[in-house]
């Protein structure tokens, strides 16, 4: 019998259920092989099949004498083989191959893998065995002890038991501090987590204090200041607190000590991703010509991580802003008529790769930026925008369910999260106004860098996102069944949609109206008016309905509801009660602007006009501002110094590199374009001023010294019109 066997039969002692036992009978039948045992003092006798007697957790046989088992307190051969460094692998296996000789005379352990020699005359296998050990002993320069010590440990473990005690084994601890204060000094550090970063030393001062306090004085023996010191840099590993910054010592505070689970979507759909973020880049507002924050919410399918919304907002975003993302997917915005011909997507959001190529069918048509998705739930935080009675009612009424995180998780939204970073690292960076991620990283004078207009700096994110973004291998997209292969989200798309059969899509486009805003205004011969404008319908839209009661009941009498978008109000949507058809509503100065309208460049318009005009009214207050923004005739030094240098198109573009995937994005490079004939320096630099800027203080003058005496101001303005 081996060490590892053990025998069954009639007197082998066991445990069963918890209660001692014996068998007292085997028996053999057709189907099984049984076993009786008497169980306990009372004697109580029980049968069971030896199957069930050596697979089920409620039996142990006890073995009769000593060998292995599994609570062994040294590690397996597996593990302390695997641990060895080269170097000591070749000490080991040298050994083994001296102990062999020994017991048998070759160094392979068998005469039939002899080597060239063997057996030599001092290890023939016809001497005593003493003999052939002062032999070892003399050639390895050891003594014959150690030799004897080889030998019983290769026939206890094999080679694993030849390995050096320096080289097997586990760490021994680096100090012998009382277990005691090591958990207070945890304790502390742990009380330490959401406040400001505290000092090695406090912790230390703290922990002994409570030591004693806690267990009285001398009765724990406290470590010395260096030996404290090294156990809170072990302590370090098990709760961070002094390396890592505050906030990313409480997200990992806050991780759950069990495995971590997640959601795992199965088809295109299921999960939306919905999360805003401040962009680490500094954009100009195109009609105040003010430096703002810009902020980026965005919507991802979890399953394929396409993007389906993008919106960039100045300063914050409101309730309304996550609506026209959630909007977007709905309703895909279209592609960029330079964006390659892989980047765009058909417009009812089927792969190409399934399609026959309507070229040669019915001519060119007009891409969609990203697939139109329909969510069955959407995953968001506890953002005031994301809760509004608004976005919740429509997803109600659509039947979205509404997922929110838990709070203070962004692993919840892992995904999307990673996007931002990936999107800071491979295209903000690259752009100029770059400010990096936080106050440490920011350069000297980032704002004082070439910059995007908010509408350049959303057009060049969505390209990004449409050219490179969703044609880019990720690690995360896999097929389990296919491990090794990393797809696209494109590719994950057209998987997902074979592999689920169907993908949801807008049963009618214009239910993505309902995320719009709504105020409340009767209808009037000339048309609806609201926030001081007024729309006009085509046709009898709106005419027809004049002097009709209205079928709403809302706190306007006689109100219809009128449906509109603050970031353009250019248009407004009515909903025709009569057929159910939505009429656009066409703002009476929407020819003068000839970009989307926000109601907060039309309030500084009025601001503006207000203080040129003793009776201003929207016409002219567009008009004013326009020419305010092309022409850059500001109130103030620095103001006129930067809207020129807005109107001369920039050679700050210059400075974005040549050799990366962002220079070649179409919005980017026709910017460059642009710029290339001009070798004129960053920022032109007009006459001196007397009159003091207020934002450069009084050696701002300096700033405008361009090295000549005899400058032409009207000549500059010229230039600068010209470039208009």
């Amino acid at each position: 019998m081996t060490g590892v066997g053990v025998q069954v039969g009639v007197g082998t002692r066991l445990l069963y259920d918890g209660e001692y036992g014996e068998i007292v009978e085997m028996a053999a039948t057709s189907a099984v092989l049984s076993v009786t045992i008497r169980l306990g003092p009372g004697k109580q006798i029980i049968r069971v099949s030896l199957r069930e007697l050596l697979d089920s957790d409620k039996a142990r046989i006890i073995p009769d004498g000593p060998g292995p088992s599994a609570d062994d307190p040294d590690d397996v051969a597996a593990v302390v083989l695997s641990a060895l460094a080269d170097a000591d692998r070749d000490t080991v296996l040298d050994r083994a191959a001296h102990v062999r000789e020994v017991l048998t005379g070759f160094r392979s352990g068998s005469a039939e893998l002899a080597a060239p020699g063997e057996p030599r005359p001092q290890f023939d296998p016809q001497l005593p065995l003493t003999s052939r050990y002062d032999a070892k002993a003399a050639e390895l320069g050891v003594t014959d002890r150690t030799v004897k010590q080889w030998v019983s440990n290769y026939r206890a473990d094999g080679e694993a038991g030849l390995v050096p005690r320096r080289a097997s084994g586990r760490k021994v601890a680096r100090t012998r501090t009382d277990e005691r204060w090591v958990e207070t000094a945890l304790e502390v550090m742990a009380e330490h987590t959401d406040q400001s970063r505290p000092s090695r030393t406090m912790v230390i001062d703290r922990a002994n204090a409570r030591v004693i306090a806690r267990f009285g004085p001398d009765v724990v023996k406290l470590p010395a200041r260096a030996t404290a010191f090294r156990v809170l840099e072990e302590l370090e590993r098990q709760h961070p607190l002094f390396r890592l910054s505050t906030k990313r010592n409480r997200d990992i505070a806050s991780r759950p000590g069990e495995a971590y689970g997640k959601l795992r979507p199965t088809r295109p759909g299921e999960y939306l991703l919905m999360d805003t973020t401040r962009l680490d880049v500094f954009a100009l507002d195109p009609v105040t010509l003010r430096w703002v924050q810009a902020e980026l919410t965005v919507a991802m399918d979890w399953y394929t991580r396409c993007i389906v919304g993008v919106r960039i907002t100045p300063v914050s975003t409101k309730s309304v802003d996550a609506a026209a993302t959630l909007y977007q997917s709905f309703r895909p915005r279209p592609a960029g008529k330079d964006w390659p011909k892989h980047a765009v997507w058909p417009e009812h959001g089927i792969p190409r790769s399934v399609l026959v190529e309507t070229d040669a069918i019915d001519g060119p048509w007009r891409g969609a930026a990203h697939p139109a998705i329909v969510p069955e739930t959407i995953v968001i935080d506890h953002g005031k925008i994301y809760i509004s009675e608004h976005l919740t009612s429509v997803c109600q009424r659509m039947g979205i369910s509404i997922q929110p995180a838990r709070l203070r998780t962004g692993r919840d939204k892992g995904p999307v999260e990673r996007f931002f970073r990936t999107l800071r690292e491979d295209l903000l960076q690259a752009l100029p106004g770059y400010k990096g991620p936080d106050v440490h990283s920011r350069g000297l004078d980032p704002e004082s860098e070439a910059f995007f207009f908010l509408d350049e700096l959303e057009a060049i994110i969505q390209e990004w996102i449409g050219v490179v973004y969703h044609h880019r291998p990720h690690a995360s997209l896999v097929d389990p069944r296919l491990p090794g292969l990393r797809m696209s989200p494109v590719a994950m798309f057209e998987h997902g949609l074979a592999r689920a059969g169907y993908i949801e899509v807008p049963r009618d486009p214009n239910l993505a109206y309902e995320f719009l805003k709504v105020v409340w205004r009767t209808i009037q011969h000339y048309g609806v008016e609201f926030g001081g404008r007024r729309y006009k319908g085509k046709g009898e839209v709106l005419s027809g309905l004049v002097g009709k009661p209205s079928p709403y009941i809302s706190k306007v009498k006689e109100g219809w509801p009128i449906h509109y978008d603050p970031d353009d109000i250019t248009r407004a949507y009515f909903r025709n009660p009569e057929n159910g058809n939505w009429e656009t509503l066409v703002w009476e100065h929407a020819a003068a602007a000839t970009t989307p309208f926000s109601e907060d460049a039309l309030k500084f318009a009025r601001q503006l006009a207000a203080t040129k005009y003793t009776y201003p009214d929207d016409r002219l207050a567009v008009a004013n501002l326009l020419e305010r923004w092309n022409l850059g005739l500001g109130s103030s030094v620095a103001e006129r110094r930067m809207a020129l240098r807005l109107s001369r198109e920039a050679t700050f573009l210059n400075e974005v590199p040549d050799d990366d995937e962002v220079t070649r994005l179409p919005s980017v490079a026709k910017v460059l374009a642009t710029t290339a004939g001009n070798t004129d320096p960053v920022g032109v630099k007009p006459a001196p001023s007397t009159e003091p800027d207020p934002e450069g203080g009084d050696d701002d003058d300096d700033d405008f010294d361009d090295g000549t005496d005899d400058f032409d101001e009207d000549s500059f303005y010229a230039d600068a019109l010209e470039d208009v």
